[in-house]
Parts: C-alpha cells; structure tokens; sequence
C-alpha cells in the first residue's frame, strides 16, 4: 500500500517537474502561481476563440467557395501578414523602449488589442467591401499584441525568478503554454463544429470567452507584486513619504497601479500636483545643447555650480523637467535623480519657480538617505529605476566625482 501511494506520489511530482520550476515555491515569487493560473486559463480562453476567429476568416477568403481563387486567397493572407509586421516594426519604434518600465500595463493591453484582432477577424466576412481594411486593422492589433507580450514576458520572467532561473521559469512557461494549447486547440474545434451552422450560437460563445478572457487578464496583472520602481511606483511611495506616512510595500502599492498605460498629458490639460511622473512631464538624459539654455555657456556654468555634488542636472522648462546625466552616472545616481526630478517638478505646482529648485535641492540633502532606506525596509529593490532613459550624456567636473 506504502509502495502504491510512494509511486502515486513519485508520478505526480514528475508531472509537476514538467510545469513547474525546479524548487518551486522558494525559487520563485509569492505572485508566481495566481499569475500564472490566471496567465493559463486566459490562454486557453484565446485558444478556444482562435478557432472560431480563424474559421470565420477563411470563409471571408473564401476558402470553400468555388469562385474562389489560390492567387486572391494568397494575396488577401500576404496583405495581412505584411501589415503585421509593418505594425510590430512602428510599434516597437515607438515604445520599445518603455516596455520593460511598465511590463504590467502594456502586458494588459496586449492581450486587450488581441482581443480586438480577433473580433476583426470574426466581423470582416460580414463586410465584404471592405474586408481588407479589417482584415489589416486586425493583424496591426495582434502584431502589437506579439511585440508587447513578448517583450513583458522576459521582464516578468525576471521578475519571478528568486533563484536567477530566469531560463527555468521560462521553459515551464512554455510548457504551461503548450498544454493550454492544445487543450484549447481540441475544445476550439469542437466548439467550431457545433456552432458552424449557428451564427448566433457563434457570437454568443465568441463573446462569453471573450469576457472571461479580459476577466483573467485582469486578475492575471493584479495579482502581479513588482519590487521594481517605475515612475508611478516611485511617485506613489515617495507621495507617501513626504506626507509622514510609512512607505507602502510592493503589494500596497501594486494595488494603486494603473493598470493600462498612461499617456502624457494633452497640450490643453494643466498638470496637477501629484502627476510629476506622469509621461513626459520628466524627460530624463536629454542633451544639454538642445535645451537652448538662456545664457548660453554662463547657464551651464550655473547649473554646473548649483547641482555640484550631484551626477546630473536639472534644466525645468514650464511644466517639464529636463534632466542631463553624466556620463559617469550609475543606476543608483538615476533613481537619486528621478526621485529629485519628481520633487522638483511637483514643488514647482506648489511654489515659485525661482524658489522651486533650491527647495529640491535642500529636500534631497536632508530626506534622501532616510526615504532610501524606507524604500529597502519596505522591501523595494533600490539598485535601479526603470524609466525611459535618452541616450545622451554629459561630461563636467563635479564636486562629487573629485572626492
């Protein structure tokens, strides 16, 4: 009997070694498993709508219709592809590089736009005329979708893995992957088959999975517990500091998080205390020559003067602070730049601008040490900041590299 139950137990945890992490649960994160859980019932949702959003656009092709034609269907399945790669290529162009600052938002939207693409490809048979168009608008969504969830997987990955078995974490997340795959590949099928002859069945079942999938997804990204500050993460704690509060923790703060990416503000729309970190209001590694300052060299002179103990520079421009960094600055001087960036820019809604800098600077002097080390007890991880960072950098001499 002893023998049965150690060889039940034995095939079992070989099954889990297939899906799980070795060590699991102390390699990974407290967030790994309801992420995950939720990352695979969402999955299997897509899979399942697959079938019937690919069904849909074969027939649309014409894929069964004897007016149809080899060269038409391979055309029409090339438009699609071509304006999926074009729209993955513009994408990445445009916000590669703000991916990995805010893997929980664009992780969100790109299963939002998959679910879009899907919805184009199950709507554009019933408008023939302009089936193309909705065909292409469907593949630029889910060539984002491939981009996005691409690039958040890796900084999630990196996330979970406590171990720095990053490569572990990810093959089981292929595997996870592969066998909602195919469980979703077989209930699609049926699916499909049963309603083929039912369009109203068909949208019905398209819309349920639909609704369940965002539902996952949504649970999937809140229960996610990232000990990485972003700009939003470090305005919320630094929020909380300045005001006497205790720094909230990573699942306090997880819980504040937006949860779609946020865009910059409009020209029209005044910025209010309290959304310093919101895009663009801190424009951080900008070239100094582009800032046009006022004085020419006599104004670099001064600012050299003003912040000489420090890695960086503050130049505010109206509503924008424009931060110039050494090149010898490293990714601790960056989050000790953000964070007086964001003081700077949230004083200068409160005071005078002539009064808005030294009173930055005289908070960073007395309350920096103390806010970092609130951050580490709270269990933050302080060796970096994760925001879009301009390439340039600049050479002068500081009070602080000459010690």
């Amino acid at each position: 009997m002893c023998r049965e139950g150690g060889h039940s137990r034995a095939v079992w945890n070989n099954i889990l070694s297939a899906f799980l992490p070795e060590g699991y649960p102390n390699s990974v994160t407290p967030d790994y498993l309801p992420f995950q859980t939720w990352d695979t019932l969402q999955g299997l949702s897509t899979y399942i709508r697959s079938m019937l959003s690919t069904q849909a656009l074969l027939g649309g092709i014409g894929v069964g219709e004897t007016t149809a034609t080899v060269v038409g269907a391979t055309f029409l399945w090339f438009m699609r592809d071509f304006t999926g790669m074009l729209g993955s290529i513009l994408f990445t162009l445009h916000q590669g590089s703000n991916l990995d600052s805010s893997a929980k938002q664009w992780r969100l939207t790109a299963d939002l736009l998959n679910d879009v693409g899907m919805l184009m490809d199950l709507v554009s048979p019933l408008f023939p005329g302009a089936f193309v168009t909705i065909l292409c608008i469907g593949s630029m969504a889910r060539s984002v979708t491939g981009v996005a969830s691409g690039a958040t997987r890796a900084a999630l990955t990196q996330h979970f893995a406590l171990r720095k078995n990053a490569a572990d974490v990810s093959a089981k997340e292929g595997s996870q992957e592969t066998a909602a795959t195919m469980v979703g590949m077989l209930l699609g099928m049926v699916l499909a088959r049963l309603t083929a002859e039912n369009v109203v069945a068909l949208w019905v079942s398209f819309l349920l999975l639909t609704a369940f999938h965002m539902y996952a997804n949504y649970r999937a990204v809140r229960s996610l517990c990232l000990t990485s500050l972003n700009a939003e993460r470090t305005s919320i704690v630094l929020s909380a500091f300045k005001e006497g509060r205790k720094v909230p923790t990573p699942r306090e703060v997880a819980d504040q998080e937006h949860l779609l990416p946020r865009i910059p503000r409009l020209p029209w729309q005044k910025q209010r205390a309290g959304d310093a970190w919101l895009p663009k209001s801190i424009r951080f590694g900008v070239q100094i020559s582009s800032l046009k300052l006022d004085d020419g060299w006599k104004s670099f002179l001064s600012l050299v003067e003003r912040y000489s103990r420090d890695p960086y520079l503050m130049v505010p421009k109206g509503a924008i602070v424009h931060v110039v960094l050494h090149k010898l600055a490293t990714p601790q001087d960056f989050l000790h730049g953000y964070v007086h960036a964001l003081c700077l820019a949230d004083l200068q809604l409160r005071s005078p601008a002539d009064q808005s800098e030294e009173l930055a600077i005289s908070w960073m002097k007395n309350n920096y040490t103390a806010f970092l080390d609130s951050l580490g007890k709270s269990g933050w991880a302080t060796d970096r900041i994760l925001v879009e960072t301009g390439e340039w950098r600049a050479e002068w001499i500081t009070g602080q590299k000459q010690e």
